[in-house]
């Protein structure tokens, strides 16, 4: 699966972006779906992540309440929305698909990584 994520931009601090990440292929649907960021000169973290039905997710602490990932079987295509944002949320956000039965926060569960997109968050 090919993966393209888009939606990233230059925000003020407490503004909003949503994010999406659209699959190429018909089996979408097999893939739990997780997003990544990673600031400069740092390490890329878990953001959250969505099992193949949409029914169960999961979230980092640092964006737990203000993000939410959802997800478009039909469309092919996983989102992350994200409010309440904070300087500190600055990064390049990618998405990523795994075929495990359980929703995952590793990245070396996925084993297909979109190119991200830059999210700027000012003060």
């Amino acid at each position: 699966v090919q993966l393209q994520a888009c939606g990233g931009g230059l925000v003020q601090a407490g503004g909003s972006l949503r994010l999406s990440c659209t699959a190429s292929g018909r089996t979408f649907s097999s893939y739990g779906m997780g997003w990544f960021r990673q600031a400069l000169g740092k390490e890329r973290k878990f953001v959250a992540a969505i099992s193949r039905s949409g029914g169960s997710a999961y979230y980092a602490d640092s964006v737990k309440g203000r993000f939410t990932i959802s997800r478009d079987n039909a469309k092919n295509t996983v989102y992350l929305e994200m409010n309440a944002l904070k300087p500190e949320d600055t990064a390049i956000y990618s998405c990523a698909a795994e075929t495990g039965p359980f929703v995952y926060p590793d990245s070396y569960r996925y084993d297909h990584w979109g190119q991200g997109t830059l999210v700027t968050v000012s003060s």
